[in-house]
């Protein structure tokens, strides 16, 4: 078996993708081969068994759809709930964000993941204000039928670099992996152009998916870390969010 070693900035953030990756791979039988195999982890660094690529193709994109659903649907025990027997930080990337357990999923989105993010990101007065009313938005409509479902296990950075395309089929790496809502990871796969996204979105089920609400998260991580290239993309997003869910 060839291996790959991942160098990590602190021993938290190699156990908590190692965590991670072990908790994506046990929701389901299918889910072992579609989430990279951890070797070893220590100290900073990350051993996994190394994923040979090969070009993009529609019939593992739906195959990885349907395992997709599946690592979903294995649940989590509260939004913002950390994988299983992990108490550390959790990571987006390098960057550290909050693993919170939260019963309502639009207190976790807004609080957790989106509001730090954008409060950090040295926006425009106008945008950010525009960011904050999205998020006080959502939490008026909280009780909204497409808000209020199960905790779900998701990666959390499911952006097309996070998705390999093998000579097996899809193997997915370097999650961000916590209870959250299933739609996050399909709007990341959107967001950052994800080969073949029409047969993963078909395997999965063919979800209707407000893209502009569940890229508010990756958008603002990207305006914070990335600059000024995401803040246009972000508030427009934000503005989507304001028309959809009136106050």
């Amino acid at each position: 078996m060839t291996t790959f070693t991942k160098t990590t900035s602190t021993p938290d953030q190699a156990q908590a993708e190692a965590a991670g990756l072990k908790w994506l791979a046990a929701a389901t039988p299918e889910a072992a081969d579609a989430v990279v195999e951890v070797i070893d982890v220590s100290g900073t660094t990350v051993v996994e068994k190394r994923v040979d690529t090969v070009r993009p193709d529609p019939e593992s994109a739906f195959a990885f759809g349907k395992v997709l659903r599946g690592i979903h649907d294995a649940g989590a025990e509260a939004f913002g709930a950390a994988p299983e027997g992990w108490t550390g930080k959790n990571y987006i990337g390098s960057v550290e964000q909050s693993c919170t357990p939260t019963d309502k999923w639009a207190e976790f989105y807004t609080e957790q993941r989106v509001l730090p993010f954008a409060r950090r990101a040295n926006l425009a007065p106008e945008i950010l204000q525009q960011v904050e009313k999205a998020c006080e938005n959502i939490v008026k409509h909280a009780g909204a039928p497409e808000f209020n479902v199960p905790p779900a296990r998701i990666h959390g950075d499911l952006w097309a670099g996070n998705v390999l395309f093998s000579p097996t089929g899809v193997v997915i790496i370097d999650p961000a992996a916590h209870g959250g809502h299933p739609h996050t990871d399909l709007a990341m796969l959107d967001l950052f152009g994800t080969p073949h996204l029409v047969d993963i979105l078909a395997g999965y089920g063919d979800p209707d998916v407000d893209f502009a609400l569940h890229q508010l998260h990756p958008l603002a991580v990207h305006a914070m870390t990335h600059g000024m290239a995401y803040h246009r993309a972000l508030g427009e997003a934000a503005a989507e969010v304001v028309k959809n869910y009136p106050a």
